[in-house]
């Protein structure tokens, strides 16, 4: 990071202000791709693809890759580690997050007439209560680099087949049978599922998807991490590097090292 953006993040952070980097911020050294770090977790980056609550390629994803800070990464290969030896593998569903791209769900969201996606990820949920039910917001942890959704694939890891652009949706609450055959454990939703369903301790979630929801976390809080609450898959990294500082470069590989 140039030494005059190093200067004004501690002006920032000394002010309590949140500081959105440039547009273009350089990631290298700060940020890796976990494919270097950690080549054994599994990667399905919705938002790269039109499987997602919007229905499309979200801004700012250049490529289905995970960028995180290099603490966070680091962090996810000591998780992943453990649960190796359980049988399992993670899987990374987003991990940084540009703002362009949290401006495009804030766009999304003001469009009421557009709930293409609905009977999928917010089934119970009307759309003009997003905002105020915490769903979607102006903000997002995962801009700050060390934030992730993930969960946990059984191994070996069965087949997954591509989502077909148009296909019948199944709410994200159903029986696993019964909803997109994502090859993740039972953790009693599927990803991205804005219903209370998803909430980490729900207590209507019981038998084998609270017994993967304890296992996740558990793997992931002995790596340094701590839970949302309200999202079974997000998780942050204790003492994460760049607390105050909301980045904007894509989701690209490119300039990483």
């Amino acid at each position: 990071m140039p030494i005059f953006r190093v200067f004004a993040v501690a002006l920032a952070a000394l002010a309590g202000v949140a500081v959105p980097a440039p547009a273009q911020a350089a990631p290298a050294p700060e940020f890796v791709a976990l494919s270097d770090v950690a080549p054994s977790i599994l990667q399905d980056i919705r938002y790269a693809t039109r499987h997602n609550f919007v229905g499309q390629r979200i801004d700012g994803y250049l490529e289905p890759a995970c960028i995180l800070t290099r603490q966070a990464a680091d962090g996810l290969r000591q998780a992943q580690a453990r649960v190796l030896r359980q049988g399992y593998t993670l899987k990374v569903y987003d991990c940084y997050r540009p703002q362009r791209a949290v401006d495009h769900f804030v766009r999304w969201a003001k469009d009421l007439d557009d709930e293409k996606m609905k009977a999928e990820f917010y089934p119970n949920v009307e759309k003009d209560r997003l905002f105020e039910e915490g769903y979607i917001a102006e903000k997002s942890g995962h801009s700050r680099g060390s934030t992730m959704d993930l969960t946990l694939v059984k191994l070996p890891p069965r087949h997954q087949r591509p989502y077909l652009p148009g296909e019948p949706l199944k709410p994200c609450f159903a029986a696993q049978s019964q909803r997109f055959p994502d090859n993740m454990v039972d953790m009693g939703t599927g990803y991205d599922c804005f219903d209370p369903l998803a909430h980490t301790d729900n207590p209507a979630i019981t038998g084998v998807a609270r017994t993967n929801r304890d296992l996740l976390r558990n793997a992931m809080t002995a790596a340094g991490f701590r839970n949302l609450p309200e999202e079974w898959w997000h998780y942050t990294l204790n003492g994460e590097p760049f607390p105050d500082t909301y980045f904007d470069f894509p989701v690209s590989r490119c300039g990483l090292r």
